[in-house]
């Protein structure tokens, strides 16, 4: 069934674009802000079911990928979503699922689609290629990535280096952050082909990171600095700006410790305000998307890097949220997530929302 756009000035911006706790200055604060000029967010589609990754086609329309379905649908200028394919060999369980999606920087001339799902065996990103109507077969690419109910990472985007960067959890066995023959508990850094950059720190390996729980949002802001959302454990979830080669410190310290070999995060939060998933850079800010803290987070980023005082916005408005996009048209867009890590059914059906700066 097609969904429509609730106004047609979301139809004209989306043509204009040119191309469970586990899900529960450091900043510890809780300001509530109020809504950027743009006023009230205004809704892109409608009764969808858990959606997770969000990808900007060119062309101005969208793939969104459903977690516990294995769908991909197609937000197309007219505002109607269809069904191009299913993802073959999703295993969707908990937290597990069709996860992250992310778009060829070459998709003029590749026509590929990169997709971060779970199967029986294991996480892996698969490519596909889109038509414009259906979706191709899966092409693994990297394989291996633990899996399991909860801690699955999921998060996939191209870097201003063109390289493809993958976040995961630990799938809940904590020493796999630190292990660095795990893909578990790592950001992770590839070709497009899957291949293994030769200036990656460590010579035949894709970590480019380690130390982390679960990561589900990657970002850049204007500089080319990268920020990742961890989710903490009991008390501390996080904004990390990431370094190749750093540790982040899972298991062995949460939040800011100062321990000597592991990376502090620069924003820290009490759980229940966050569970932060989905990040991404848009007029000068990071906006951070909160599962338990039922919000949309935005942290000023200062030129040097420094960060400002997070704001806290749309609190309890939208329920849990899960993804974030920037589009070329300057706009953002965030999804809800009211269904649990389980696949119930929470209070109705998830909606892509946008918000004009």
């Amino acid at each position: 069934m097609g969904q429509r756009l609730f106004a047609v000035t979301v139809v004209l911006v989306v043509l204009s674009c040119a191309a469970c706790q586990s899900e529960g200055n450091s900043a510890q604060v809780s300001t509530t802000a109020a809504a950027p000029s743009g006023g009230e967010p205004a809704v892109v589609a409608s009764d969808l079911d858990v959606p997770w990754g969000i990808a900007l086609l060119p062309d101005g329309t969208a793939l969104i990928a459903e977690r516990d379905s294995g769908t991909v649908r197609h937000l197309q200028a007219n505002g109607d979503t269809t069904v191009v394919g299913d993802v073959p060999g999703v295993a969707a369980q908990g937290e597990s699922g069709l996860l992250g999606l992310a778009v060829s920087p070459a998709y003029a001339s590749d026509r590929t689609i990169y997709a971060y799902l779970t199967t029986n065996d294991d996480n892996r990103v698969v490519t596909l290629r889109f038509d414009g109507t259906g979706l191709g077969e899966p092409t693994p690419i990297l394989t291996g990535i633990p899996a399991g109910s909860i801690h699955d990472g999921g998060r996939i985007a191209f870097g201003p280096d063109g390289k493809l960067y993958v976040a995961t959890g630990e799938a809940g066995d904590r020493p796999r952050a630190q292990d660095p023959s795990s893909l578990g508990g790592k950001i992770l850094r590839i070709n497009p082909d899957g291949s293994i950059p030769a200036d990656n720190p460590t010579p035949g390996s894709p970590v480019w990171s380690l130390g982390h729980r679960n990561v589900q949002g990657l970002a850049w802001d204007d500089a080319g600095r990268m920020w990742a959302t961890e989710f903490g454990a009991n008390t501390w979830d996080e904004v990390n700006l990431i370094r190749p080669g750093a540790n982040y410190g899972w298991p062995e310290v949460e939040g800011k410790s100062g321990e000597a070999g592991f990376v502090d995060p620069v924003v820290q939060w009490p759980t229940g305000d966050a569970s932060p998933s989905g990040i991404a850079f848009l007029d000068g800010s990071l906006w951070v998307a909160a599962l338990r803290g039922e919000r949309l987070w935005r942290i000023p980023v200062g030129g040097d890097g420094t960060l400002g005082e997070p704001q806290s916005l749309f609190e309890g408005e939208f329920g849990r949220l899960r993804t974030v996009v920037a589009t070329p048209g300057g706009d953002l867009w965030f999804s809800t997530s009211n269904r649990d890590g389980r696949g119930n059914p929470g209070d109705g059906d998830d909606r892509i929302l946008m918000l004009r700066l």
